[in-house]
């Protein structure tokens, strides 16, 4: 019995500790994922603290799964443990019955799991926990007080530095389509036998002092100006089968509001993409990239900038090429600001987060 609880407790451990670091490697992707949750709830008021809880739930979950595996303290961890896997079961089973998230981000970008598996990983380590819950007498600490925490502190402390780095210079490894390597147009691409998801939309709105709901086709036939507008949803009628291109929504447009994505990534020869979501620390990358700009056009390289805060970039950079993106996509293409894409054709030959170019040299060819 002592070596099954061994067993499980390493396998739990295990698990907590590859979800919290995969998860570390991109802090930025998990709290993307929290603002998806929160939006859905309504509750946008959470959305400037994602980030913050992105950081601690990652370096709980690798702190939890060591001190599981080592067996300190299991009294409070395995309680803690037990919490924290109801709450996970709760968001994974909203995100498969709802349809209104398509993964939870469980272990990250690198690792995606579909809503079904992950709320079916989440059940048997519900049922795993609770044995070793109810087994805190079998489970004897592998070292005394004095060396776990020592040890503990080196996780925490670790993991933290680690999302430090991260933070300003890009996830260790890159699971995302816009990695260095990818040709974008090739992942724009939808798959082929593709079927996607079918929806209805639902209208709501207020005639005579009721809630009155129909889709577009069943309009009230007395529908008029006494009713008054509530909401639009969208409803799942029937589920695709998940295959979608890897890159969706991608779209440059210069600041006239022409789209120039395809023409672009058909451009022959090498140009530079910045990507800067925002300007809003722009001194502190402001004269690197004034160096790296003026050596790649003296290489014949054109520049641009991509961001969504085009009209402040304007202002800023008066006389460079600018391109506007959407927000969304310019913080999944490049979690840092700035980053740097050399790119040839449609093709990432490098990127580069802004923090780690020292010269023009590692990021120019």
């Amino acid at each position: 019995m002592k070596t099954f609880i061994t067993l499980i407790r390493w396998t739990v451990g295990l698990l907590f500790i590859f979800s919290g670091l995969i998860k570390a490697n991109d802090p930025l992707g998990l709290s993307y994922k929290m603002q998806e949750f929160f939006e859905v709830w309504g509750m946008h008021f959470m959305n400037p603290y994602t980030l913050g809880l992105s950081l601690l739930m990652n370096i709980f979950e690798v702190l939890a799964g060591v001190a599981l595996i080592i067996g300190w303290q299991m009294k409070w961890f395995s309680a803690l443990l037990l919490l924290l896997i109801i709450f996970f079961t709760f968001l994974t089973g909203y995100a498969l019955f709802s349809g209104k998230i398509k993964t939870c981000g469980c272990f990250g970008d690198c690792l995606p799991l579909t809503p079904t598996q992950s709320f079916i990983k989440d059940l048997i380590l519900w049922v795993l926990i609770v044995i070793i819950r109810f087994s805190l007498r079998s489970i004897q600490p592998l070292f005394s007080t004095r060396l776990s925490l020592l040890f503990l502190s080196i996780v925490v402390i670790g993991t933290a530095a680690a999302q430090a780095y991260v933070l300003k210079n890009n996830p260790f490894v890159d699971c995302l389509p816009y990695r260095q390597g990818n040709n974008l147009l090739e992942k724009m691409k939808t798959p082929a036998g593709a079927i996607p998801d079918s929806f209805a939309i639902d209208f709501t709105y207020l005639h005579q002092g009721k809630k009155v709901t129909f889709d577009a086709d069943h309009f009230p036939d007395d529908f008029d100006s006494t009713y008054e507008f509530v909401e639009r949803t969208d409803r799942l009628v029937k589920k695709g089968n998940g295959l979608e291109a890897a890159i969706k929504d991608f779209s440059l447009q210069t600041l006239g509001g022409t789209d120039t994505t395809t023409a672009l990534l058909n451009t022959s020869g090498n140009y530079l993409l910045v990507f800067a979501q925002n300007c809003r620390d722009v001194a502190e990358w402001k004269d690197k990239y004034e160096q790296v700009r003026s050596a790649a056009l003296q290489k014949g390289i054109p520049v641009l900038l991509v961001t969504a805060d085009a009209s402040e970039a304007a202002t800023i950079f008066s006389g460079h090429s600018i391109l506007k993106g959407d927000a969304t996509v310019i913080k999944t293409a490049a979690r840092v600001v700035p980053t740097y894409f050399l790119m040839e054709g449609g093709t990432v030959r490098k990127k580069i987060a802004g923090a780690k170019v020292n010269t023009p040299a590692d990021i120019l060819p």
